[in-house]
């Protein structure tokens, strides 16, 4: 078997036609590596609620998706909104621009295929968002991580801000934590 730095790994701008398969990549993420952060409740109901592209970043090209040996392996984005987290289903936040020099850019939606998960595709995607994100002049990055991505978001420098639990319509609690990454800090 090939070694993971052996293999091809790409990260591009996603379309609306890729909508579809992404969030069945989505679902299938959540429910693999979600376990032992999130009840098997929480994880179905975050799926019917939160988790979910945000067609507002797909037709901005701030959404990416990763493909290894040219299978679709993840996705991720980077957004000018000041929507800080959710799908379309159930955005959080409202849609309109952020100033660059007072806000920070959002890093949204990064979801992992099981198999594909610690092979250096959530860091591929997260640097094509770091660059995009600096060359728009944002200097800091915040986030609302989900439990299993803040262990991946703390290697990358950010601190968390606060806790944050988010009941879903249908009553189930949903635990996040809101991070931030000061860009100058990073290079």
């Amino acid at each position: 078997m090939d070694h993971p730095s052996e293999q091809v790994l790409s990260v591009e701008a996603c379309s609306l036609a890729h909508i579809p398969a992404l969030n069945e990549l989505i679902a299938q993420s959540a429910r693999i590596l979600s376990r032992g952060f999130y009840t098997e409740a929480q994880t179905e109901a975050a799926i019917q609620y939160v988790f979910g592209v945000d067609s507002h970043l797909v037709a901005d090209g701030t959404y990416f998706l990763a493909k290894l040996e040219g299978q679709v392996v993840g996705c991720g984005g980077w957004s000018r909104r000041r929507t800080l987290y959710g799908g379309d289903q159930r955005p959080m936040g409202e849609i309109d621009y952020l100033d660059p020099q007072h806000d920070a850019a959002r890093i949204r939606a990064f979801f992992i295929a099981p198999h594909a998960a610690r092979r250096g595709v959530a860091s591929a995607i997260f640097a094509a968002c770091k660059q995009a994100a600096e060359a728009a002049g944002f200097r800091d990055l915040e986030l609302m991580a989900t439990l299993p991505g803040v262990p991946f978001y703390r290697v990358l420098g950010f601190e968390t801000l606060e806790k944050v639990e988010d009941t879903l319509p249908n009553g189930v609690v949903l635990e996040f934590e809101r991070m931030r990454l000061h860009l100058a800090s990073t290079t």
